[in-house]
């Protein structure tokens, strides 16, 4: 794409400075701290999976039962007391759920000889994590992928056996990625339930058996289509790193990762989703997995207009807190979202203005766009032309994620048709418009340049001002979304967990190394 907006490279350096003071200023707090869900996972990395007698998950039995030493993290106590009993993590979990065994008491084996153990194990399940992305390197390379905008449909049925049903067919017609919706309200659960589930209500639940199957189901279509089909979950949430171990165990390509959507949405506390989301970040950087980011709702709150250089600012900062993860721009969905009201006189000019300028900020990421939905209605023809602009602008501005809007949006779950429908809009749109970028130039004195302009002034005034006051205080005050959010409130507060001198967390620093953010991740694990 060839159309510039003539943006100032001075103040795009100056806007990524600042949100890196930003995100500066949250290291300490990430670093001091823990998680129940962070320990949760370094169990999943470890092999712990399944369910006691009671169908508790065992990574929550384990983390409950060691609760109270905490601070130096679970890996050291759990490799313990596999060496002293001789037991695999499973086993070792169940004796204790059963009462039969305490990870509380002292044992012969030394710190040094557990931190060899796991030094062992850690390498034994990462080369399962690097298996997989390779495994999905090859296909891409062997099968080819749909072109950019990729499009993206959502199944949400409830039953994984019909969402595999569904996504197919989407895959059939057209769709580059398959979404399936967390079912209503697993954000807030501090678990994550165990098997294959056939209920849900606006949605499936996330759990390990369900991706495993979807996977499977995408695997063949993408052979049949002869291009690779993307699947994506939802990690957001109490249980963000869990979920996104999980989606590394079994190819997930995509994950919903963004901890101002959990707290400005979900109601989630502040330090609990922000240590969450470093550490998720690290293990979706190390698997090749892209997250998608949440700024699309700021707009569905705030006015699209009033409000544009909050999301740029929003994108700005989760790009600085993902290059600390380790994460590579291509694995950066940045969100935002068409929702400016379509009565307004040039609207889509303004649209487009805002969707070509997160591209030349951001030109190496995979931008994530979502469909209008904020004033969508009942009236089904007029949300069809909505969507057929969204897409106009979409393939113009070379988006790389483009979320597929629905006629009937906000009156149901899309049925078959709905996403047949959605996914020919799409198609005429971008084969019909497939290099307008390079074809048409924007006139520097026109609406869509000065508009452009405009927010990244804004956005500059707005970020040196969350840099003054710090980000948690400016969410507090609601200057995103206008959602007020405190960090002493919201949900999980009672399981972030101070560390103490000797902990450790034996994964983050073999992902770091392999990632390359080497040392630099001591100054935030």
């Amino acid at each position: 794409m060839t159309t510039s907006l003539g943006l100032d490279p001075k103040k795009i350096a100056d806007l990524r400075k600042t949100a890196d003071s930003i995100t500066e200023k949250v290291r300490p707090l990430i670093k001091s701290n823990t998680t129940l869900t962070v320990e949760r996972a370094v169990l999943r990395l470890m092999g712990l999976d399944g369910t006691d007698a009671d169908g508790v998950p065992l990574p929550n039995v384990v983390v409950n039962h060691l609760r109270s030493i905490l601070g130096g993290g679970i890996a050291i106590p759990v490799a313990r007391g596999m060496l002293h009993h001789n037991l695999g993590i499973n086993e070792l979990a169940e004796k204790v759920s059963a009462g039969e065994i305490s990870l509380l008491e002292n044992t012969s084996v030394s710190r040094t000889r557990a931190e060899e153990f796991l030094t062992e194990l850690v390498d034994e399940q990462l080369e399962t994590i690097e298996n997989n992305r390779k495994t999905r390197e090859k296909m891409i390379s062997d099968l080819g992928e749909g072109p950019k905008p990729w499009q993206y449909v959502i199944v949400a049925t409830g039953n994984i056996y019909e969402d595999a049903i569904q996504a197919k067919a989407a895959a059939e017609k057209g769709a580059d990625i398959i979404a399936v919706i967390r079912t209503t309200g697993q954000s807030l659960l501090d678990y994550i339930p165990y098997g294959i589930t056939t209920e849900g209500f606006g949605g499936t639940y996330a759990t390990q058996a369900n991706f495993r199957h979807m996977r499977k189901a995408l695997d063949e279509v993408s052979v049949k289509q002869g291009r690779y089909i993307r699947l994506v979950n939802y990690a957001s949430g109490l249980c963000m790193p869990e979920i996104v171990v999980m989606g590394a165990f079994e190819r997930l390509d995509m994950m919903l990762n963004d901890s101002m959507y959990g707290i400005l949405f979900r109601d989630i506390n502040p330090v609990r989703t922000f240590v969450d989301q470093y550490f998720s970040r690290m293990i979706n950087a190390f698997s090749g997995m892209i997250i998608n980011t949440g700024e699309d709702n700021y707009l569905t709150t705030a006015d699209a207009i009033e409000s544009a250089h909050t999301v740029l600012a929003s994108d700005l900062i989760n790009e600085s807190f993902a290059k600390a993860a380790g994460l590579k721009p291509a694995q950066m969905g940045l969100g935002h979202a068409f929702e400016i009201n379509p009565d307004t006189e040039d609207g889509f000019l303004m649209e487009l203005a805002q969707a070509l300028m997160l591209r030349e900020i951001f030109p190496e990421a995979p931008l994530k766009y979502m469909p209008p939905t904020k004033f969508m209605s009942g009236d089904i023809f007029k949300g069809f032309i909505m969507n057929a602009m969204f897409n106009l602008a979409g393939v113009w501005s070379n988006q790389g994620i483009q979320l597929l809007g629905m006629l009937t949006e906000a009156m149901h779950t899309p049925f078959l048709h709905d996403r047949f429908l959605a996914l020919e809009n799409s198609r005429y749109i971008m084969n019909g418009a497939r290099h307008i970028g390079d074809a048409v130039s924007i006139n520097p004195d026109g609406i869509i340049a000065k508009r452009a302009h405009h927010v990244v002034d804004e956005t500059v005034k707005f970020l040196h001002e969350v840099e003054f006051d710090g980000l948690l205080k400016s969410i507090a005050q609601g200057r995103f979304a206008d959602i007020s959010r405190t960090m002493d409130g919201g949900k999980g507060l009672a399981g972030v967990i101070e560390k103490n001198d000797d902990y450790s967390n034996p994964f983050a620093l073999a992902m770091a190394r392999k990632t390359g953010i080497g040392e630099e991740v001591t100054k935030w694990i």
